[in-house]
């Protein structure tokens, strides 16, 4: 065969990388990595009501399962909004975005976010039953904020406001809301507990920012670490890690939590090395590191949950 013949012959193009599809395009979208952080607030408010004696199974659950859905619907809100205002690009430095990747189209993960919504909504409404009309009216508050943060005109991320979002919602919301639904009130030590909880689950956007810092700055996206800079931002997470162990130890000092409690403390090794990577690492090297700082929230929780229990024996 000459090679005039090769050079005539179809040359098949190289395979293209195997994309997920169906169910495995949609697990993409709603990042179940970031979803233990979710559950934490409920995990804690949950202890301190069973301790008190307010323990009610149906709405620990129904929060549970909003606090879930809530999260994901801000994932796929994050997802196409981005998309939407150029944020996302070929270059982006964290986790696959299904829809700047095409995998899914802008109506198919906008429709996702109404589903995620209306079924919290459907939820919202059992609780509503149980514990009045100011479930509405939080839930209502919490689901603009979940859309808000890079949709509508004003979008919270954009203008360096998601750090108060996460932490009044994950944290001051998630606690002692999920407290107040089983019990009725809000107790002293559900309040302090918000402030822990919030924090790290804060520390979860701090790393994504602090990832992202160029990348966002060249799109006008003002984050927080955008704002502050990288060292900073690396203090700001710093901060939001190293101040939950304190307030456990003031709380217990106090004689409002027992001394049992104090098991978090076996997650601070832990703690230690989430924080040292956000030092020495940058890039793509930090999608570990949020990952590793989610479930550092929710092991967090469960030890304090367990504390409890044990004092309660």
């Amino acid at each position: 065969m000459t090679r005039a013949a090769n050079a005539a012959e179809p040359v098949s193009p190289p395979p293209s990388p195997q994309r997920p599809g169906g169910f495995g395009v949609w697990l993409l979208a709603i990042r179940p990595k970031t979803l233990p952080a979710a559950a934490s607030g409920v995990v804690v408010a949950t202890a301190l009501a069973w301790r008190d004696g307010g323990f009610m199974p149906g709405p620990a659950l129904a929060a549970l399962v909003i606090a879930l859905l809530l999260q994901i619907s801000s994932n796929l809100a994050n997802d196409v909004y981005d998309d939407e205002r150029g944020a996302d690009t070929a270059e982006r430095l964290g986790p696959l975005r299904v829809t700047q990747a095409g995998l899914l189209s802008n109506s198919q993960v906008k429709m996702g976010v109404k589903v995620a919504l209306a079924t919290a909504l459907a939820i919202g409404f059992y609780l509503t039953w149980v514990r009045g009309p100011l479930v509405l009216v939080i839930g209502a508050a919490a689901i603009i904020s979940a859309v808000a943060y890079t949709g509508g005109p004003y979008p919270l991320g954009y203008h360096g406001l998601g750090e108060v979002f996460v932490f009044l919602f994950f944290g001051l919301a998630s606690v002692a809301g999920a407290y107040w639904l089983q019990t009725g009130g809000v107790s002293i030590g559900a309040w302090l507990m918000s402030i822990p909880v919030g924090l790290l689950v804060t520390a979860i956007l701090a790393v994504n920012n602090l990832r992202d810092i160029e990348q966002d700055r060249a799109v006008g996206k003002r984050t927080v670490a955008v704002r502050i800079g990288t060292q900073a931002t690396r203090a700001e997470y710093t901060l939001c890690v190293v101040v939950p162990y304190l307030v456990v130890v003031g709380t217990v000092l106090a004689g409002l939590l027992p001394l049992q409690v104090m098991l978090v403390a076996l997650s601070a090794p832990y703690a230690a090395l989430t924080t040292h990577s956000t030092y020495t690492q940058s890039g793509t090297q930090l999608n570990k590191t949020l990952a590793k700082t989610s479930r550092l929230a929710l092991v967090f929780s469960l030890l304090f949950a367990a504390g409890i229990v044990i004092a309660q024996l």
